[in-house]
């Protein structure tokens, strides 16, 4: 394994065990943050509040983890199957009531010395919204 896969193996893992100190530090102190179907944050402060936010509104864990590295370059990616329960209503989504969901994601990474300077997730919005309302 490549040090570029182990950091984002790392950083994933670090998720899965809700250590956002963890997953921060694997994180350049002015990453780029690029929410799915929204906007780009900056830094390490406003990826501390996504966490924060995150661990209000949802309890997710990921499963069947494939990291995906470019040789000779600073990119990787990973695909991974997301577990998740909808703990309180999120702006804009429908009511929150521990609705349990499982869909497919995915993340886009830019890598320079060790740390992630880019973080891009992609998920399928509309799916989401379908398993949550659905209960």
């Amino acid at each position: 394994m490549n040090d570029n896969a182990a950091l984002i193996e790392r950083y994933l893992a670090a998720f899965n065990a809700s250590d956002w100190s963890a997953m921060l530090d694997c994180l350049h102190e002015d990453v780029a943050h690029d929410l799915n179907e929204s906007g780009r944050e900056i830094g390490h402060a406003a990826f501390r509040d996504f966490l924060a936010m995150m661990a209000r509104q949802y309890r997710e864990t990921l499963s069947d983890i494939v990291v995906m590295t470019a040789a000779n370059s600073g990119r990787a990616a990973a695909e991974y199957t997301v577990h998740g329960e909808y703990l309180a209503t999120a702006p804009g989504l429908p009511e929150a009531n521990g609705q349990r969901y499982t869909v497919p994601a995915g993340q886009f990474f830019e890598i320079d010395d060790g740390k992630i300077t880019r973080v891009t997730t992609y998920y399928n919005l509309k799916a989401w919204i379908a398993a949550v309302s659905a209960r």
